[in-house]
């Protein structure tokens, strides 16, 4: 009777211990090196995008946001989740690709920066070509799976602009993606954006963001003020997406919401795609 009590106690305390401790699994699955992040598997990532051409800047062991969209533009060209948080799954096609590559799985860290190793031999047809000979990542996929910032997350606008595009013009980019789109999927957001990119990009419109932008009747959200009511990191992250070359909407040049749109000349376009509550035409 008492060794079936002591039992039965050293069951109900090894349960209440196993409930205190953490689940190490879970920890493991989730785990994922993201922007504020700082140290030695920093420098590696940083070291090893620098060697495939996605990353240009300083190898200092910290996650800026420019490591957060280095890793976006190889995670895209991989066909990976895009995040921009350096993951097991990210990690562990990083190291594919410099095996396939250079025959290493990791970068020789000689100075603060990767040691040469110039290919010997094209890579295999399932492993993309690195960047080595253009300084960016080629323009991102328009069908990429696109997820929005953690939340509470602080998207931050490089001072110095992105791609050519001034920060103040970012800035009201992600206002008027705001005013447009708010509430919309996220991938919605970046469609928005992406059609302001495709109209800086295109001969029938103006060849600045402001005049695109403030074009009469060209955007909702600025001629009823929405635009000024500010913006959200989630917009902000579409304007960036967009900039960095994502385009859901296969380069459309005009959005409207059919609930709403009653301009006849608007619903004479062809219907590409719809993305929410928008439909995109070119």
């Amino acid at each position: 009777m008492r060794r079936s009590w002591l039992a039965v106690v050293s069951l109900t305390v090894f349960t209440m211990v196993a409930g205190i401790l953490p689940s190490t699994h879970t920890h493991a699955e989730t785990w994922a090196l993201m922007p504020g992040e700082r140290g030695t598997s920093v420098v590696e990532v940083q070291a090893n995008l620098k060697r495939l051409g996605y990353y240009n800047g300083p190898i200092d062991g910290i996650y800026t946001w420019q490591t957060y969209w280095a890793v976006r533009d190889f995670q895209n060209k991989f066909g990976l989740p895009i995040d921009g948080l350096a993951g097991a799954q990210t990690l562990n096609m990083l190291h594919s690709a410099l095996r396939a590559n250079f025959g290493t799985t990791s970068t020789q860290i000689q100075g603060g920066t990767p040691s040469p190793t110039p290919m010997t031999s094209p890579p295999p047809t399932h492993i993309v070509p690195t960047n080595t000979v253009a300084q960016t990542a080629p323009a991102p996929s328009s069908t990429a799976a696109l997820t929005p910032p953690s939340a509470g997350t602080n998207v931050t606008i490089p001072s110095s602009g992105v791609n050519g595009i001034s920060a103040n013009d970012i800035q009201m980019m992600s206002q008027v993606v705001y005013g447009e789109a708010r509430g919309q999927p996220f991938i919605g957001q970046v469609a928005v954006a992406a059609v302001m990119m495709n109209r800086l990009h295109s001969s029938l419109f103006p060849h600045s963001i402001p005049a695109i932008l403030y074009q009469p009747g060209a955007f909702t959200a600025v001629s009823n003020g929405q635009a000024s009511l500010g913006t959200d990191p989630e917009a902000t992250a579409a304007v960036l997406d967009a900039i960095h070359g994502y385009d859901p909407t296969h380069g459309a040049l005009y959005y409207w919401n059919p609930a709403t749109a009653t301009s006849p000349w608007v619903w004479s376009q062809p219907i590409m795609l719809r993305i929410g509550n928008h439909v995109f035409a070119k």
